[in-house]
This record gives C-alpha cells, sequence and structure tokens, in this order.
C-alpha cells in the first residue's frame, strides 16, 4: 500500500491531517461528514505556490507592462507603469497588495476572458521563475499536491479561494492542481458582454469588482460555495478569516497554516512580507486552533522533481 502523502514527514501535522480525514470519512464514528459537506478551501499564492519575490500574477504583470510600453513609451513615464517597468520594490510595495493587484488586473482591460487566458498558458508555458529558475507550472508546492489528491480520494471537494485573478488562476488549475475552474474563486473586475459578428465575449473592463481576501474570503465562499468548509489551509492574515470561519462550524474541523521558515529549499518570511504578511495568525494559531505546518520540519520535500 502506496504510503499517503509521501512528502510530508512523519511529524504532528501529517498525523493530524490523517487523523482527521479517517475520523470525518468514518461512517460508523461520531464525526463522520457525508460526502456533500466535505468541502476544503486552499489559498493560492504561498499555500499551493510560490509567491516568492512576489506573487506569480504580479510577475505577469511586469512583462504584460513592458509589451504595452513597448506598443506606447510614454507609459514608461506614467506611475504605476514606471514602477513596474523598472521593479521598483519600493515603490511596488507602496501600492498595497489590492494595489499592486488592482494593476494586475487593468493592464488586461479590453481582453476577452478566453484571449487573456490563452495568453496566461503561453506565458507559464514559456516564463521561468527568477529565484528558482523553473516554469511556473512547477513553482507548486509537492506536499499540497499530494494533500489535494489525498482530500480527493476521500470524497472531498476541493476549492481555491484567493486573492489572485480568478481568471489567471482558471487558466492553470485544472491542469497544475486538478482544480475545475469552477471551483476556483479569487479577486475579479468587472467584464461586459460584447457582441461582434453573432458572438459573444465577456470583455474585461479596467474597473475592480471584487477583492478576494481577509473577511472577503468567508463571503465570497458562502456566495459561491454555500456551504461552510470543514477544511482551509493558508499562509498568511489575509487568511485568517476564512480560516477562524472554517473552524467557527459545528463538528470536527480543521485549520491550517503554512509557516516559511525554510530559507534553504525556498524563502524563509512571515512578518517581513509587506504585501501579505504573516504576524497576528502566526502568533495566535493555537488560541485560535489552528494547525501551523512547518516547510522546513514538516514537508520532505517542497516542489516537485
Amino acid at each position: 500500500m502506496t504510503q499517503a502523502l509521501p512528502s510530508w514527514t512523519d511529524g504532528a501535522a501529517r498525523r493530524a491531517i490523517i487523523d482527521f480525514v479517517a475520523a470525518v470519512t468514518d461512517a460508523a464514528g461520531p464525526d463522520y461528514v457525508p460526502t456533500p459537506e466535505r468541502i476544503a478551501v486552499f489559498d493560492n499564492d504561498g499555500t499551493l505556490w510560490c509567491e516568492q519575490p512576489l506573487q506569480v500574477q504580479v510577475l505577469f504583470a511586469f512583462d504584460r507592462a513592458a509589451a504595452m510600453a513597448k506598443a506606447d513609451p510614454s507609459l514608461a513615464q506614467r506611475q504605476p507603469f514606471k514602477a513596474f517597468l523598472e521593479h521598483d520594490q519600493a515603490a511596488i510595495h507602496e501600492l498595497g497588495k489590492e494595489g499592486i493587484f488592482e494593476f494586475a488586473f487593468a493592464v488586461h482591460a479590453g481582453m476577452s476572458i478566453e484571449a487573456f487566458q490563452d495568453e496566461v498558458r503561453q506565458w507559464l508555458t514559456a516564463a521561468r521563475h527568477p529565484k528558482l529558475d523553473r516554469p511556473y507550472p512547477q513553482v507548486v508546492y509537492q506536499p499540497q499536491l499530494e494533500l489535494l489528491a489525498y482530500l480527493r480520494e476521500h470524497g472531498f471537494k476541493t476549492f481555491i479561494v484567493s486573492g489572485g485573478g480568478v481568471d489567471f488562476m482558471r487558466a492553470f488549475a485544472e491542469q497544475v492542481y486538478g482544480i475545475p475552474p469552477e471551483q476556483v474563486i479569487g479577486s475579479s473586475v468587472k467584464t461586459e458582454l460584447q457582441e461582434s459578428g453573432g458572438h459573444f465575449s465577456l470583455m474585461k473592463l479596467a474597473k475592480l469588482d471584487t477583492f478576494d481576501d481577509r473577511a472577503v474570503k468567508p463571503a465570497n465562499i458562502g456566495l459561491h460555495i454555500g456551504r461552510r468548509p470543514i477544511l482551509a489551509f493558508g499562509n498568511s492574515d489575509g487568511d485568517q478569516a476564512m480560516l477562524r470561519y472554517t473552524l467557527d462550524g459545528p463538528g470536527r474541523r480543521m485549520a491550517l497554516l503554512v509557516h516559511h521558515d525554510d530559507n534553504e529549499r525556498e524563502t524563509a518570511y512571515d512578518r517581513d512580507f509587506k504585501l501579505s504578511p504573516l504576524t497576528e495568525t502566526l502568533d495566535r494559531a493555537e488560541e485560535f486552533g489552528i494547525q501551523l505546518v512547518s516547510v522546513k520540519r514538516d514537508w520532505a520535500k517542497v516542489f516537485p522533481d
């Protein structure tokens, strides 16, 4: 029999996951959860794949901004284009997480969702991570791929609930994570239905619709899933509301938090990452009932071969 979660070390986190899954799937046990209610939600950036030095969609926006400036050189003197074109980390961080993502969404205004997703797939195939020097679909965390598969094997439905752009993630989530587009929840821009030659397309507008972070995550879970999850996994204070919302329901529940503390195999960070810090949730994890997952201690392997 194949060992469950082979890239996880045999420590407290792995045992807690296996015990939880066994309990909620045991039809004769007191913690049994019927299959339709086995909902698991995962943040994406920093939880399912690497978000250092910046979130992948922001790095994608760098290239898109460069292409736009080539067509219109005057953009190079306008902010925030100038900061993105010069990779000015200080100026970019000053925008804040929502401001950065709003810019990343805006540079794709005027494209249909299908054309945008085609561009994302082409970029993900050709581009390489600036630090890890591997294609972006290979900066996913191997232990998390195993956990997603393990949960699905036991009747869970897995969702992404992330601050990243929903159309960006839907371009690759099924191929990379096995999560279909309809189970991806994220930030979005407003769209407009346009007709041309008898064909209809949803066009992306340069106007933010929803930024899926902090308290907005539980709200969007209620809106798009309609069931409170019984398992949630995040990595920052932006996920705290989702984790605590999950734990606050009836019956047995689980919330987990990735702590990036391995500077050799990945990047160690928590409080110092201004765009998506981990402070209060790290300090109060035990109080809240959140299971800490240490990259250094709990993951025997970080990335796929």
